[in-house]
């Protein structure tokens, strides 16, 4: 792995401190467009020089919008004197980790620009990822030009492409909710179809030697140029890296393990590209994989119905729950919801997704060379349509999805141990393996005491970097209070930072109050200064907190108080934190900027 980390790579531009600190000259190259938000342009860049030295690595540009229209295209080659930001970490406790999250990916700073400070190279760079580009806008323009509703398109392209940086928020949370989100991301499922459809294309072709070889080398070529179209994307190229081996398993005429199938395209995979392993849905994609080939015949063989409709009813419900059953554990670890309808909403899509999977196919492949027909488009449509409609419908029941699920690394690890213990068992009961169930099943249940005496020992108070907003909080235990300069303290509740909090600690929100000037905690007296600048001055606070910025002489506060520590939170002006440091500096007293440096801590 340490191979494939570019930063110990000498020309990585992370060795190049003055690009962090001043403008510098920098030219990239576009290498991937990422979903913008309401006030940037969002791409993957290729660093090739920083002030005319050679520099390699990649970062994320963000390109301001404007109403001028002369979108960028992958493999523009853009000049620009900006200075690179490093991305930076969470500022609040249990939160998502954005700057690990893009490390995990080599990228280790973004900048920021506005198109008309941006020189663009009229040569551009002609490799896989262009060709991609190019084939995408075509596509678009194709499909603009027949007049595809646009919120329907943007579905088709992450349905058969597995672009989903336009699709709407509303539209990406009625997936989440039904449980269909694997259906925008393109995965085994959708290259299964794909692959199914080939093989029907080809199925005319006898299966003598040199037949067979023509048809693996189509199926090859097919899946190469569908992982090209979709952009190289990691869910894309796993899944085309293990039905390819399928193929090739085929064509040899070996039935082969699916198993050894599995672990050979994860190992190839993760030769290239071990970082992958950290990725949510690499994981997620082959444990879904896994449980499907392994568990779903056992769960078919609790019911052998005849009548063919109920027979692929009952085929949708086992598939759904396998993948369901395997998948349960790492989604509550990541994302601390399960949707309770998965399986009604499987067993509604999968006619609808099916023909519109294979509509795609042909409406995406007729737009490469031009606009597709009326006709076809106008069935196209309707039928994602229908399928949006479907969806919403199904996440419009949420009181049957399941939020704030608190789920640590514990569980992870010991439920599995439960699941697949269970799954070996009933295949073939045993003694032993009777035992191995019972001993998982202890294993878990000490995974929740051990989990809620450490909870129970834990004392701490914690000042939340929010704008316009001050947010504090206390715990004993899993008893928590909360804090809050805003008088609408359901929104304060509700806030999203908090709930991260909360969800992670494994916390109940005992009370919400209004903050007030003075606070306790564990002995300690903590001093709260907001905008009306009032304090107490009876007894020196330990712990001087400034919120809302208040408009005070800080060095005559801090001869007074004598406070041991300044605490300034993300609701202060940028320009008078600069001036408390320097008051802080001068007194030798410690400065907390939750801007800065994060959530302050108190325990």
């Amino acid at each position: 792995m340490l191979f494939h980390t570019d930063t110990f790579d000498k020309s990585n531009y992370t060795h190049t401190k003055t690009a962090f600190e001043k403008p510098q000259f920098i030219t990239f190259t576009l290498r991937e467009k990422l979903k913008s938000n309401d006030y940037n342009d969002r791409y993957i860049g290729l660093i090739n020089s920083i002030n005319n030295t050679n520099y390699s690595g990649s970062i994320i540009v963000n390109v301001q919008k404007d109403s001028l229209k002369n979108p960028l295209i992958i493999g523009n080659s853009i000049r620009v004197k900006t200075t690179l930001q490093k991305t930076s970490s969470s500022k609040n406790p249990n939160q998502f980790d954005y700057a690990q999250y893009l490390a995990n990916k080599q990228i280790y700073a973004q900048l920021y620009c506005k198109k008309s400070e941006i020189q663009i190279s009229r040569t551009l760079q002609k490799d896989i990822w262009y060709y991609s580009g190019r084939l995408h806008s075509r596509i678009l323009k194709n499909l603009e030009s027949a007049h595809f509703s646009k919120d329907e398109m943007n579905v088709a392209l992450a349905l058969i492409l597995g672009q989903q940086q336009e699709i709407s928020a509303d539209i990406i949370k009625d997936y989440q909710y039904s449980g269909a989100t694997h259906v925008l991301s393109v995965s085994g499922l959708h290259v299964g179809f794909i692959m199914l459809f080939i093989m029907f294309i080809l199925k005319p072709i006898p299966n003598t030697r040199k037949g067979s070889a023509i048809k693996l080398v189509s199926i090859l070529i097919s899946l190469a140029g569908f992982a090209v179209i979709s952009g190289l994307s990691p869910s894309v190229l796993r899944s085309v890296v293990m039905f390819s081996f399928v193929a090739i398993g085929n064509h040899l005429r070996r039935s082969g393990n699916i198993y050894h199938t599995l672990l050979v395209s994860i190992l190839l995979i993760l030769l290239f590209e071990p970082y992958f392993l950290f990725d949510a849905g690499f994981q997620l994609s082959y444990l879904a994989l896994f449980f499907i080939v392994w568990l779903q015949p056992e769960l078919d063989k609790i019911w052998k119905p005849k009548n063919k409709i109920i027979v692929y009813i009952w085929n949708a419900i086992t598939v759904s729950f396998a993948a369901q059953i395997g998948t349960l554990p790492l989604c509550l670890y990541y994302f601390h919801q399960f949707p309770g309808l998965f399986f009604v909403t499987n067993i509604i899509i999968l006619p609808v997704l099916s023909f519109i999977m294979i509509a795609g196919i042909i409406v995406m492949i007729i737009a490469i060379f031009k606009s597709p027909p009326d006709i076809l488009v106008y069935i196209f449509e309707k039928s994602i349509f229908i399928l949006n409609q479907l969806i919403h419908y199904v996440a419009s029941f949420e009181s049957f999805v399941i939020q704030g699920i608190s789920f640590n690394f514990y569980y992870l690890i010991t439920l599995y141990l439960v699941i697949i213990s269970t799954t070996i068992w009933s295949k073939k009961p045993g003694y032993n393996k009777l035992l191995v169930v019972f001993i998982s099943v202890i294993s878990f249940q000490l995974s929740l005491l051990y989990t809620k005496k450490e909870i129970s020992n834990q004392e701490e108070l914690i000042v939340y970097n929010v704008k316009k907003n001050t947010l504090i909080s206390t715990r004993n235990g899993q008893n928590i209070t909360l804090f809050a300069s805003d008088t609408t303290t359901d929104k304060s509740t509700k806030n999203s930072i908090f709930n991260s909090y909360l969800i992670g600690n494994f916390g109940v929100l005992n009370k919400s109050k209004q903050i007030k000037n003075v606070l306790f905690f564990k002995g300690h007296k903590i001093s709260v200064i907001d905008s009306t600048g009032i304090y107490e001055n009876k007894k020196n606070p330990e712990i001087l907190i400034l919120t809302q910025s208040p408009k005070i002489n800080l060095e005559r506060l801090l001869t007074e108080l004598h406070p041991e520590i300044i605490v300034a939170d993300g609701s202060n002006s940028y320009a008078l934190q600069k001036l408390w440091q320097t008051s802080c500096n001068k007194k030798n007293i410690p400065f907390h900027a939750t801007a800065e440096k994060g959530f302050y801590r108190l325990n």
